[in-house]
């Protein structure tokens, strides 16, 4: 969202996930018409860009789904799986660049079922018509608190759209997860968050907790470079509470700008572990010690495990310290659930 400040989006655009990332897994499946562009621009983690001169064989390239213009009766629609299945806290139908040729108005319809939808599914609408307007992010809460699989976008009658994000919170069926097994309590596919950093003048923050490695230096965490004393850090509350086992740093791509050294704190925050506040960040200073300094390397993964790790329970949030700046492109923290 490098394209907004962050202080103008509302709560669920900063505190949740993007649940229609393509980065995460979210997939366009089936679109009623994209001639001029394709389903699965529209799920890019990437801000819209626009290139004034470039064209394609059908007309204007545009970065999103945009359909042609609709000579009958009907409207066009598109079907998405999200990344994991999810409760939703809100949408962001996002024009950008699309000013003469944007939806009027548009809808979401949301289904949960095992496979993906066929001609029998039930959809339930959860968010009602409303409208749009040109070149515009257009915010919507939800709170119907039900978990999602999948969406149905419907625009009126036709046009673009440049990007759509869900954000959400990811569900899993912790009670289905065998003792002792070992799961990345940090992962975004199982609810980890970044809840709070010091900096994040670069890249992208929220993918150092994405599945997979970085693809380039701007897919993870990079602060500014330091000139005051002190270390940069960022604050995750795990998917669910549990006892560490192992912590992976990955430094892919950051090779003239990866962190001296790194450590890891932890607490178990019980009913405070919800959204951001003061509270956890004044708090975190004096968590404790779960992985001491450690020096780290250049474009490597660096795995942490029982000789390294120091800790005397399980714990809900880990403040990531870094020293004294730099990138990461991913986090992990594989550890069992209470």
């Amino acid at each position: 969202m490098s394209d907004i400040i962050q202080t103008d989006l509302p709560a669920f655009a900063r505190n949740r996930i993007n649940l229609a990332s393509a980065g995460l897994g979210a997939v366009g499946l089936s679109a009623s018409d994209e001639f001029f562009a394709p389903l699965e621009r529209m799920l890019s983690d990437a801000p819209a860009v626009f290139y004034p001169d470039r064209y394609d064989d059908n007309g204007k390239w545009m970065d999103g789904w945009e359909s042609r213009r609709k000579r009958g009766p009907g409207h066009d629609h598109a079907i998405i799986r999200l990344a994991v299945p999810g409760v939703i806290y809100g949408f962001d139908v996002d024009t950008s660049h699309f000013t003469g040729n944007y939806p009027p108005a548009f809808s979401i319809e949301g289904c949960r079922t095992e496979g993906d939808p066929d001609g029998t599914t039930e959809w339930t609408e959860i968010q009602r018509q409303a409208a749009l307007g040109p070149s515009s992010h257009h915010f919507f809460p939800c709170d119907n608190g039900l978990v999602w699989t999948h969406l149905r976008l419907n625009i009126y009658p036709d046009g673009g759209i440049a990007r759509l994000r869900v954000y959400g919170e990811p569900w899993r069926d912790w009670s289905k997860v065998a003792s002792g097994e070992e799961v990345d309590l940090a992962s975004a596919l199982n609810g980890g968050r970044v809840v709070a950093f010091s900096d994040a003048h670069y890249g992208s923050l929220h993918r150092v907790l994405s599945p997979g490695r970085g693809i380039n230096m701007g897919d993870g965490w990079e602060t500014r470079r330091r000139r005051e004393p002190g270390n940069d850090w960022l604050i995750v509350q795990l998917g669910h509470p549990g006892i560490i086992k192992r912590i992976v740093v990955d430094t892919a791509h950051y090779k003239g700008n990866y962190p001296d050294r790194c450590s890891l704190d932890g607490a178990d925050l019980g009913n405070a572990a919800g959204d951001l506040s003061r509270m956890i960040v004044t708090s975190s200073m004096f968590w404790s010690q779960i992985l001491p300094e450690h020096k780290l390397s250049m474009d490597a993964v660096h795995e942490f495990g029982a000789a390294d790790i120091v800790q005397s329970g399980p714990v809900s949030h880990v403040r990531l310290n870094i020293y004294p700046d730099g990138g990461i492109s991913r986090l992990r923290i594989f550890g069992t659930i209470r």
